[in-house]
């Protein structure tokens, strides 16, 4: 990474850890697209079976990684996508220079370690999203070494900041995420019904979406014990509760195998026009249509990196539910969200049902209008040059001083 051109717009490769629709990817994209914008030559790196493609194609260069075969466990397909980076920018780089190579994830950390290691790059930048609590020994010493090798951390969240800081010594700084506007909008569109009948969603009773799949983190076994209870109350028998995504490479299989438990222990059927409908992950041009189509947006999750479905479900008219606890208190106002306290389902359904009897939109767009003058992609990709800049000036720190995250 040369130090000699400040000034001029950055050659920058971005790593991401798939090609589906997961927070951080979403991030990835939309960063690049803020970047290739404002004049900067960028180029996203992801790993890709035969035959897959981005949900969303990148407005600049992409370059898919090649991964095969069908890897046994989390462990070895860790290990094959680590290598496959390594390989593949391994030989990009004997005829091509990035000045910044920048890591969403603990597979690319581990990557460009490794190519530090073999001299090949003098450093690189990592963002953290959120960490995992890992039982596997290796899945979690990669999880570190992606953070602690980096020149740079960054993090999307002032919690993950302070707990770099607190538990590591890692002065990480914070970045934004930002939301679409003109994506995410409260205007029925003329697809919109076509795509309710298409996914078996619910007319004429409330439906309660959650965007994310089934998972732990998620919380979906207490959000469906809160649905349970929400359809207890009057006027709310035939509410729907509707799961979107679940594209994500870690074994969700327990949490999935408890959660059909416990439909068949509430007497809750699923499928389309069903109580509870499961959609997998959809189209990425559907997702703007299906916030549309829900009464409440439900994100009750334990742990989040910052939630990028909060924006988009206020962007989009929808009242939300949020857990009481940080990144959402960080930069929540009181009045954005109904809160819960995630580790009660009582709460979590008497939050909803206060969602759906309370709704303002006046108040929705008010908050959503603030959110998006303080979260925008533009003013995130500039906070990320300057970052950038400031990292090149001194090309051979890494930076593992505590300070107070901005």
């Amino acid at each position: 990474m040369a130090d000699d051109h400040f000034e001029r717009p950055l050659r920058i490769g971005l790593l991401t850890h798939s090609v589906n629709p997961r927070g951080g990817v979403v991030h990835t994209l939309e960063l690049a697209r803020a970047l290739h914008e404002a004049g900067h030559a960028v180029t996203v790196f992801a790993p890709a079976a035969p035959g897959q493609r981005f949900f969303r194609e990148p407005p600049c260069r992409a370059e898919l990684v090649p991964v095969h075969g069908t890897p046994a466990d989390t462990v070895a397909m860790v290990r094959t996508r680590i290598a496959a980076f390594v390989d593949h920018l391994g030989a990009l780089l004997e005829h091509e220079r990035f000045d910044v190579l920048h890591t969403h994830d603990s597979i690319g950390g581990n990557a460009l370690a490794r190519l530090q290691d073999m001299g090949r790059i003098e450093g690189f930048v990592r963002t953290v999203h959120h960490l995992d609590d890992f039982a596997d020994v290796q899945l979690a010493h990669w999880q570190h070494q992606a953070f602690v090798r980096a020149r740079q951390v960054f993090c999307v969240s002032r919690l993950w900041c302070e707990h770099l800081a607190r538990h590591h010594g890692i002065a990480a700084q914070e970045v934004a995420n930002g939301i679409d506007t003109a994506r995410f909008s409260p205007r029925m569109q003329a697809g919109d019904a076509a795509l309710a009948r298409r996914l078996g969603l619910r007319t004429g009773a409330p439906v309660v979406l959650a965007v994310g799949g089934v998972e732990e983190r998620k919380n979906t076994l207490r959000l469906l014990e809160a649905f349970a209870l929400l359809r207890q109350r009057p006027g709310q028998a035939d509410a729907q509760l509707v799961i979107a995504g679940g594209a994500s490479l870690l074994d969700h299989s327990a949490t999935m195998q408890a959660f059909a438990s416990a439909l068949a222990r509430l007497g809750l059927a699923e499928g389309p026009n069903r109580a509870v409908r499961l959609t997998g992950p959809l189209a990425d041009e559907d997702m703007p249509a299906l916030y549309r189509l829900a009464d409440v947006v439900a994100m009750p999750s334990l742990r989040e990196g910052f939630g990028l479905v909060v924006l988009e479900g206020l962007a989009s008219g929808r009242p939300v539910v949020a857990s009481r606890i940080a990144p959402f208190t960080d930069y929540l106002a009181p009045e954005d969200v109904s809160w819960a306290d995630p580790l009660d389902a009582g709460s979590i359904a008497q939050a909803l049902a206060e969602a759906l009897a309370r709704r303002d939109d006046a108040r929705i767009a008010r908050s959503a209008a603030r959110l998006a003058r303080h979260f925008s992609w533009a003013e995130s990709a500039q906070r990320h040059v300057a970052l950038y800049r400031e990292g090149l000036r001194r090309p051979h720190a890494i930076e593992t001083r505590t300070a107070p995250c901005p």
